[in-house]
């Protein structure tokens, strides 16, 4: 079968070669408009849901709301994790789905479950939103804005209004939040004292605002009805009834009349204030040093960031003329940025790799045309591995590139195996002349090493099958980078059996080849054969090689640190930045002003931008102490030392909780456990109290522990709230009851929507509300008046007792159950010692037996992706050892060359331990890269071992091991230098954006292609002699032509 492909390949070679120069065309136009991203999709799909309930505790949130929404929510398909946070005014739950299932499949049976639960939940809750959703990483831009002219609250209406609804229209936009948002409102602010000489009520402000409105919020009617007009039919036509409003800023309303008993005229100003505002936040924005507008961008899933982010800036650039005296600032954010730089720099490393390839084939070959012959194998392979990525939806990222660039040597290795034995042969045929054809000779030269090409193959395919059994966010991540290796590789055994002998039938023809062996070649092999003659009298130096390898590594490896990823460059950071529990929003936004001015004084930093708290319908669920603070880094000053000055930076606010990201990090732990730290101790139990004890204990207990950094109890406490509890029996005697006396409290404290006014096409909202003293302290809290049916006023103190009391700041669930988490992360040391230490730690602590205590974060990810890859990769070596039983028709030789494979590792470990001593997930790839590699190489020498015993008659010895060496060293050397030269660039640019993943793995490869080139150059030929034929074989052929092996 192969010598049909290779023959048809050579009789329809034009057809051939059009087939591949116009794939390459095609792959070029394709590759231009790919999609580009950082990273492929790690998070699973997942669905929110938020439910906003104005004026209720986090208790409250969680018993009336969150809990019985979880509970219509259990069971549907596909769910594999709930988790759910209540705090004050807000429900979300988020429900995470297998990685398999659909992202719109998903949604569509979370929103027929919220339709069904919709109805069962108090009347008083909005409606349930089902969130947008978000790439996993969604934050694609933050835009600033701020103004010396403008005010805030005219800037959020341009925001809303304008900037929003324009961004939204950009493809691939999900969610514009605003944060320091005051939406415009129309306010009625009373103050009791003035109802009270007038003898008004607040039933009556409240009615008599309404009805001076064309479209009042009817309390008990159906909302169809509100600003109907009718029509009247006259003449045989129908004439619709508009009323038109005549009340539309608030010197108008202001001067509306409210009925009194004594018929006296009292209008709405002179019960208090009528002006436009806006309404309570529940959080702020700031820009460098003052409070602004920031806008959150965020994308879907699987879009273009670059994209995404280059329409953005467009349409910014287009409303900037409309944007008089505010300034807009889009650098705030702009993770495109990282991007650019990443692609570019691996773009880079690939052309440089690729140059590095061409600069090694010509001093091996020294011939212009089988350097083009083998080269060309190169873009042809990546090419077809790139178009079936994008036929497939795959984004091209930095794990897709990494996988081309640590491709490249094995991609070559075909095409120079296949050049090398057609060029060998036609140089026999030129210095002993035969009857064959060029045709005859091509044919038979490139189906001689087709069957251990085929077997190399499919055991670097083998090798890497582990990664895609990973799973979860490691799955994500690595499995791109080895479907990419895969697929070029694959491509590269197509091109060698098709296009590469097509081309050496075109361009070797009989007199284009020399007889002699480049300069190079030759001087490599006298010395190689000299030396390895002297290493095959005797088997003791290889088998002491190999176990004093193998030795080396067992010591060493126990003494690898381990890390799940590495930190990523990223030039923009953020901060978080926690005050304690409680604290007001004004304080937040003076310390996050300060912060913003103090790091902006460091060399470098551009700018900075906070967000507080929360902005409607947005990803951030905390109160307003929770603060980001993010800036932006010039590229022009050293990263290292600007990220040291802002740590010290950041240290110097004591009492508050705050730490240093990158949003790629960030991003990576909250998808792993939904909090933002490398290190996460979950205790979880039905008792707030308990669970916050024991996260207190082993927070101190785990503090000290080194290379732990920032160790804390999440910051779910109790705060000091105040509750109103009714005197029932005091209220009835007054004729109110309990929800008479909230309805009337809750409109003086917190405000009620009581109408709406349409001005230019758009809604504002009409409140009634207390002037700002009347409600700006407890005290004055009891001083509230509340109506009464006959027509008397009691203070709230009188009728309810007023007291300070504790409630959870925010209640967190994972499946039902609550839960409070000690986090930190770490700082100078490896994960696997530090978890280890952590653990140990734990052994002391008590846990009541309703609690439960679990670590999770990067060292869970890790230890679960170490497991599974043991596991999958105990089932790839067997099937490794299949195929070098099927490539070989020998258990001996499968034997041989499998046992000698552990040692192509030790150089992969070595290199590990001077490079930083950490193994990452990468690493453990590299690893089994590499053992692919060496099977790879060491199954073409052993196979033309076979093939000259078999075919050209040479009598197995010393000799024939010599020769066969001698004649696999050139293919040998050019596959191990081109792979390692290739992969040069990302280790000697390993600190730069975009290398972060790639370098540990480039090290590993690098490192075990040493160990693993001498393996198959000095140690499996003297092996071979030794081992591959028995004793009784050897003394059955006699060893015609060898030399006595030493045992």
């Amino acid at each position: 079968m192969m010598r049909n492909i290779v023959a048809s390949s050579l009789k329809f070679r034009w057809l051939v070669l059009f087939a591949a120069g116009l794939v390459m065309v095609l792959g070029f136009i394709d590759l231009r408009n790919a999609s580009v991203d950082v990273f492929p999709e790690f998070a699973p799909p997942r669905v929110e849901i938020q439910t906003i309930a104005i004026g209720n505790s986090s208790t409250e949130v969680e018993e009336l709301i969150t809990t019985p929404m979880e509970e219509q929510l259990a069971g549907i398909e596909g769910v594999e994790e709930l988790r759910s946070k209540s705090v004050s005014d807000l429900s979300s739950i988020t429900l995470i789905f297998a990685r398999s299932f659909d992202q719109e499949r998903a949604r569509q049976l979370v929103a027929e479950r919220i339709a069904q639960l919709t109805p069962s939940l108090p009347t008083w809750a909005s409606p349930p939103v089902l969130m947008p959703p978000l790439s996993s990483t969604s934050r694609v831009l933050k835009i600033g804005l701020s103004s010396e002219t403008v005010s805030q609250m005219e800037m959020s209406r341009i925001s809303y209004w304008t900037i929003r609804q324009r961004l939204l229209r950009v493809p691939g936009v999900a969610n514009v939040a605003i944060w320091g948002e005051q939406l415009q409102q129309l306010h009625v602010q009373v103050d009791p004292r003035k109802l009270a000489k007038h003898n008004v009520t607040l039933e009556e402000v409240m009615d008599t605002t309404a009805q001076a409105l064309d479209a009042q919020i009817l309390r008990y009617t159906d909302g169809s009805v509100i600003g109907t007009g009718g029509f009247v039919e006259q003449d045989g036509m129908r004439l619709t009834v508009r009323s038109v409003q005549p009340i539309d800023n608030p010197e108008a309303l202001a001067k509306v009349t409210v009925e009194t008993e004594d018929d006296s005229l009292v209008t709405l100003d002179d019960l208090g204030e009528v002006l436009t505002t806006y309404g309570p936040t529940w959080g702020d924005g700031v820009v460098n040093d003052k409070a602004s507008i920031l806008l959150v961008v965020q994308k879907f899933p699987d879009t273009n960031t670059l994209e995404v982010t280059r329409g953005l800036e467009q349409a910014m650039a287009e409303l900037q003329p409309a944007l008089t005296g505010i300034t807009v600032d889009t650098t705030i954010f702009r993770p495109a940025t990282f991007i650019e730089t990443a692609v570019e720099n691996l773009t880079a490393s690939l052309l440089i790799g690729i140059l590095l390839v061409v600069l090694i084939l010509i001093a091996f070959l020294m011939e212009w045309r089988t350097t083009f012959i083998s080269l060309i194998a190169i873009p042809l392979s990546l090419i077809i591995a790139v178009m079936i990525l994008d036929l497939n939806d795959q984004t091209i990222n930095v794990m897709v590139l990494a996988g081309l660039v640590v491709s490249i040597g094995v991609v070559v290795d075909d095409a120079i195996i296949d050049v090398e034995n057609i060029v060998r042969r036609l140089r026999e045929e030129k210095a002993h002349p035969s009857d064959r054809s060029v045709f005859d000779i091509v044919v038979d030269a490139s189906v001689e090493v087709r069957s251990a090409i085929i077997y190399a193959t499919l055991i670097d395919v083998a090798a890497i099958v582990p990664v895609f059994f990973l799973g979860g966010l490691s799955g994500a991540f690595f499995q791109p980078l080895v479907l990419a290796y895969g697929l070029a590789v694959l491509a590269s055994m197509l091109v060698a059996m098709t296009v590469t002998p097509a081309l050496c039938f075109l361009l070797l023809s009989r007199g284009a080849i020399k007889a002699r062996e480049p300069w190079l070649l030759t001087r490599l092999k006298a010395g190689y054969t000299k030396w390895l003659d002297r290493a095959t009298r005797t088997t003791r130096p290889a088998m002491a090689a190999v176990l004093v390898c193998l030795l080396a590594g067992i010591l060493i490896a126990p003494t690898l640190g381990q890390s799940l990823l590495p930190n990523f460059k990223e030039r923009d950071f953020l901060m978080h930045w926690l005050t304690p529990a409680g604290t007001s929003q004004g304080e937040e936004v003076r310390i996050s002003i300060r912060g913003c001015r103090d790091l902006r004084e460091i060399p470098g930093v551009k700018n900075c931008g906070s967000h507080i708290g929360q902005a409607l319908l947005a990803d951030e669920v905390y109160g307003v102490n929770f603060g980001e603070n993010w800036i932006s880094v010039s590229e022009d000053v050293d990263y290292d030392k600007t990220l040291a000055e802002i740590h010290r930076v950041v240290e110097t606010y004591p009492g508050i909780y705050r730490d240093v990201q990158t949003y790629l990090r960030e991003r990576v732990k909250e998808v792993l456990t939904g909090t933002s730290e490398a290190i996460v101790i979950r205790v979880s139990g039905p008792d707030l109290a308990v669970l916050e004890a024991k996260a207190k204990e082993i927070a101190d207990r785990i503090k000290d522990v080194p290379g732990i950094a920032d160790a804390h109890a999440s910051l779910l406490t109790t705060i000091p709230h105040i509750e109103v509890e009714v005197n029932e029996a005091t209220a009835a005697a007054h004729g109110l009851k309990p929800g008479d006396i909230r309805r009337q409290a809750a409109t003086l404290v917190a405000s009620e929507e009581v109408a709406d006014i349409f001005h230019g096409g758009r809604a504002y909202d009409v409140h009634v509300w207390s002037t700002p003293e009347t409600r700006n302290s407890v005290s004055a809290l009891g001083e509230l008046p509340v109506d009464t049916p006959k027509g008397g006023r009691v203070k709230l103190k009188d009728l309810a007792t007023i007291r300070i009391a504790p409630t959870p700041n925010a209640i967190e669930r994972v499946e039902g159950s609550r839960h409070i988490d000690v986090g930190a992360n770490i700082k100078g040391a490896d994960l696997s010692s530090v978890v280890r230490e952590v653990e140990a730690r734990l052994a002391g602590v008590q846990i009541p037996p309703e609690a439960h205590v679990e670590v999770l974060g990067e060292a869970d990810e890790f230890g679960a992706a170490q497991s599974r890859l043991l596991l999958y990769g105990a089932g790839s070596f067997v099937v490794i050892f299949m195929l070098l039983q099927a490539a070989f028709g020998r258990l001996r030789l499968a034997v041989l060359l499998f046992a000698t494979l552990p040692m192509s590792l030790v150089g992969g470990i070595l290199a590990a331990r001077f490079t930083g001593g950490v193994i990452t997930l990468g690493s453990l790839v590299g690893f089994l890269t590499v053992f692919g590699i060496a099977a790879r190489n060491g199954i073409l020498l052993i196979s033309h071992c076979q093939h000259l015993e078999r075919v050209d008659g040479v009598a197995f010895g010393h000799d024939l091991v010599i020769r066969g060496a001698a004649e696999r060293l050139a293919p040998i050397l050019m596959t191990a230098s081109a792979t390692g030269l290739a992969l040069i660039p990302l280790v000697v640019m390993g600190n730069q954006p975009g290398h972060e993943i790639e370098y540990p793995m480039a090290v590993v490869i690098l490192g075990g292609l040493v160990t693993s080139t001498l393996l198959n150059l000095f140690v499996l030929p003297s092996l071979y002699l030794r081992f591959a034929k028995s004793k009784k074989e050897r003394a059955a052929t006699g060893e015609a032509g060898s030399q006595p092996v030493a045992e």
